[in-house]
């Protein structure tokens, strides 16, 4: 926390305060560890201690649930949602469009940046949940590709 050095009757001295909790402080002085009792209450640290919450990205399922498909469940089936929030400036695919992996579906604007979202799927557009100009939230399914 902070160090001090001083010199009492000639003898050098290096102290260290570790920490402060209400009246309680704990010292260092030349490596030795001290509990001292201070006379009054210490005020409060102005800067907080900053605790951070474990982030869950909102797009994340529950972790019980697989990621991947069954060798059995059909191919291709699935959403394509948004990466992030944004507003759909071009759609490049209707209903009943057939769509192959990589191919581009959409045009997202997040951050005044356009991002193309691509199919990461192969089959057919069964719907199309989302029209050019709408505001989508992270997460939002905007077309759904099954066979």
């Amino acid at each position: 926390m902070k160090n001090f050095k001083f010199t009492i009757n000639g003898n050098a001295y290096d102290a260290e305060i570790i920490g402060i909790d209400d009246n309680i402080a704990e010292v260092a002085v030349n490596g030795v560890k001290y509990t001292v009792e201070i006379d009054r209450k210490m005020q409060a640290v102005k800067t907080p201690k900053l605790v951070r919450t474990l982030a869950v990205p909102s797009t994340d399922s529950h972790p019980a649930v697989t990621k991947t498909a069954s060798p059995s469940a059909p191919k291709g089936t699935g959403n394509i949602k948004s990466p992030l929030p944004g507003v759909i400036l071009e759609l490049y695919v209707k209903e009943g469009d057939m769509v192959k992996i990589g191919q581009k579906l959409l045009m997202l604007e997040a951050m005044k940046m356009e991002n193309n979202i691509n199919a990461d799927k192969e089959g057919r557009v069964v719907s199309i949940k989302a029209a050019k100009g709408d505001s989508v939230m992270e997460g939002d399914i905007l077309i759904v590709i099954g066979e």
